[in-house]
């Protein structure tokens, strides 16, 4: 995030889009209708359902699913078209606006309109609404992010923080709120294939100079690693042979299932580390038990970017141990020796070699955390980002076009599917599905579909039927609901044994690799799957 989770109750307006808050973080939606009920915080959301969120909002877009870019170049469109940015912001503090301009000419509100369904009327009061705050935040989730053009969406996220000068300021900001605890940590500390700790570049000579300094070693790759979107794709033609998990279940969490099933059948050798026996710790060769949050040592970064002390408050079960014991260890037998006494001297390192943590040490985050960057050990830390300038300079606009979702629906395949969570259940269940009182709200699978839909394919609410697309079929319970709009169901990926993704796509992003988890084309089949 851009900007802190308090500063939502500081916004004239939020837009929320691609995130369905409520379900996926309580904690922080209360913000969000607390600012709406009891300040002046005027509220939009964008989704192709009527989550709960939509409810408290004074204004609700329905968009067709896949038509993100659309949408936001139409607000655009009406916000240059009747010169309601901020020129100032503009002129000063970003660059490329002439082209970017061009580029929106044709993404009128009829046009916009018959693209994704949102009534032009719709599309010109939000953009008046949106370019008339004095400070608007954007908050997103994976609804934006889980497409082929997830960076193109996330790009024309920022175009329209820019146009409006609502970077850099309380209330404001290009907010996304991260799916996972300290899935933000984890990127941070180099969690991805082409970066270091800190976002420093994998293939930058004087990063991994710096780098092999300071872990005395020499010749440190320069050459970006694979995505796991990348790396399953290999296994399945056999190219990769080896494979080491920690803390992820691909096995339910992956698009398109059967071809990981199969992808994973070709491994040689397979190692997964976690705190329960997964479906994918399954059908591993080797399973390595971690201890989890409560009973380690550490820090987790949340989604403000603020840097907080973990606290371990009791022992791990069994041989469970912290997953930097366990890797130390590994690396060690593998010929590299490394020598931590506990996680704070992991955490004095990542001070040295981090720019971004150079000044967050245990001590300073014994009672309240840091939000990073906080380059030294007096920097105060950086709650909103781009209050003075933009890390390289001038903001850039980026012209971009909108690019239909990469499988339509048709004949055969009538309904768009969308997946997603809901409340009572986390990721693939790893750990929710084994808590009694979660099971009993929520025990299974179902499809949400609308009623006008449930009529057309005369289904029965509770009916098991099938849910079948190009990659695979499953079985789930008929839920009739609101929140659903004719021509598009829902599934929830929590459940293995009606595992959504056997039906996803596994068409990727182009420049994040992430899978197009949000958009693909099914057909309802009255019979369950014997």
């Amino acid at each position: 995030m851009t900007n802190t989770i308090g500063d939502i109750e500081a916004a004239d307006v939020v837009l929320i889009t691609g995130s369905n808050t409520t379900e996926n973080h309580p904690v922080l939606s209360s913000f969000v209708k607390r600012a709406v009920r009891f300040g002046n915080t005027e509220l939009i959301v964008v989704d192709p359902r009527r989550i709960k969120m939509a409810t408290f909002a004074g204004k609700w877009l329905r968009p067709n699913l896949g038509t993100d870019v659309a949408w936001i170049n139409g607000l655009m469109h009406v916000i240059v078209k009747e010169e309601l940015y901020d020129q100032q912001f503009v002129e000063n503090r970003t660059r490329e606006f002439d082209a970017f301009k061009k580029s929106l000419e044709e993404y009128t509100p009829d046009y916009v309109e018959a693209v994704t369904g949102i009534a032009a009327e719709e599309i010109v009061e939000t953009a008046k609404i949106y370019a008339k705050a004095k400070a608007a935040g954007i908050l997103y989730c994976m609804g934006i992010t889980q497409h082929t053009t997830g960076t193109d969406n996330v790009k024309s996220l920022a175009n329209l923080a820019m146009l409006c000068g609502n970077l850099g300021i309380e209330g404001g900001g290009v907010n996304p709120l991260r799916g996972q605890n300290n899935v933000q940590g984890a990127c941070d500390m180099g969690g991805l294939p082409n970066v270091y700790s800190g976002y420093q570049k994998v293939d930058d000579p004087a990063v991994a100079k710096k780098m092999g300094e300071a872990w005395n070693v020499s010749d440190l790759p320069q050459k970006p690693g694979l995505t796991v979107t990348e790396m399953v794709p290999l296994a399945h033609d056999g190219k990769m042979k080896a494979l080491y998990i920690i803390g992820e279940n691909p096995l339910v969490s992956d698009p398109d299932l059967n071809h990981t099933e199969k992808s994973f059948s070709n491994l040689d050798f397979l190692v997964v580390q976690d705190i329960f026996l997964t479906e994918t710790a399954k059908l591993a060769d080797v399973v390595l038990p971690s201890s989890c949050f409560a009973e380690k040592e550490g820090t987790f970064s949340n989604t403000e970017r603020r840097v907080q002390r973990v606290r371990k408050a009791v022992e791990p079960p069994g041989q469970a141990r912290s997953d930097w014991e366990i890797i130390c260890d590994i690396s060690g037998r593998m010929g590299y020796k490394m020598s931590y006494q506990n996680a704070r001297e992991i955490m004095e390192e990542i001070s040295m070699v981090t720019p971004s943590y150079g000044g967050i040490t245990y001590d300073r985050i014994e009672n309240v955390g840091i939000h990073w960057p906080c380059p030294s050990k007096d920097h105060p830390g950086t709650p909103i980002l781009h209050t003075q300038e933009f890390t390289h300079g001038k903001g850039v606009f980026h012209a971009i076009t909108y690019i239909p979702p990469a499988e339509m629906t048709d004949e055969e395949y009538p309904l768009f599917l969308t997946t997603g969570r809901v409340i009572y259940h986390y990721h693939t269940g790893t750990m929710t599905r084994k808590t009694e009182g979660l099971n009993e709200r929520a025990p299974g699978c179902f499809v949400e579909i609308s009623s006008v839909d449930a009529e057309k394919f005369e289904l029965e609410n509770d009916r098991m039927i099938r849910i079948v697309s190009r990659r695979g079929e499953i079985s789930a319970r008929v839920l009739i609901s609101e929140k659903a709009v004719e021509g598009s169901v829902f599934i929830p990926f929590h459940f293995a044994e009606a595992a959504a993704n056997r039906l996803t796509n596994a068409a990727l992003d182009p420049v994040s690799k992430i899978p197009e988890y949000k958009v693909c084309a099914v057909k309802l089949a009255k019979e369950a799957v014997s």
